[in-house]
């Protein structure tokens, strides 16, 4: 390991070719690693917007001080771990089901009407997977092993832009108190 910069390590993340945002029902067994197949459970969610995938973790701290002003002790805070993107594949049914609840999309003359309850939402809990491709071929993926879109943005219908559903997810702790894990597999050279 070199104790020095290396620019090899910098990289940008690409979706996977062929699909790079999945999801299944809470419970589905996860993936442990960055390369197997997964589940016939994860159905694709397709297409993203260019604004690609955005993590935010808000967590916090607070420091107690002690007389005299010394900082004596930093604690961590819990803060709430969310995934943000626009899914653009917006006639796909399992997009639908991701942004307003399975229950609430219906499909009938084998799948070419769908009909869409919008109400408050839905607070279905699923596990999400997002596939993505690093610098020199090496591959990231990111198992969120629960979670539930908890934000949705305006929805614009123009003719100059694709219609999108921009999403926030908020992931839960899982049994380990992991809101999320990442896999990571370098390319051999």
């Amino acid at each position: 390991m070199s104790n020095t910069n290396n620019a090899n390590n910098v990289t940008a993340g690409k979706p996977k070719i062929g699909g790079a945002v999945y999801r299944a029902p809470k419970g589905t067994t996860l993936p442990t690693d960055a390369t197997s197949a997964l589940a016939a459970e994860f159905k694709c969610l397709g297409y993203c917007s260019e604004d690609g995938l955005s993590n935010g973790n808000d967590r916090s701290n607070s420091n107690v001080s002690a007389w005299g002003g010394d900082v004596v002790l930093n604690m961590t805070n819990a803060g709430s771990d969310t995934f943000t993107l626009t899914l653009i594949e917006t006639l796909n049914e399992e997009v639908l089901k991701t942004v307003y609840g399975s229950d609430n999309v219906t499909t009938a003359l084998e799948g070419k009407d769908i009909t869409v309850a919008v109400n408050g939402g839905s607070d279905e809990e699923s596990v999400y997977v997002f596939e993505l491709i690093l610098k020199d071929g090496a591959l990231k993926r990111i198992v969120v092993p629960c979670a539930s879109v908890t934000a949705l943005g305006e929805i614009k219908y123009i003719d100059t832009d694709a219609v999108g559903y921009n999403i926030t997810l908020t992931a839960v702790n899982d049994s380990k108190g992991n809101s999320h894990y990442e896999y990571i597999h370098l390319k051999s050279e």
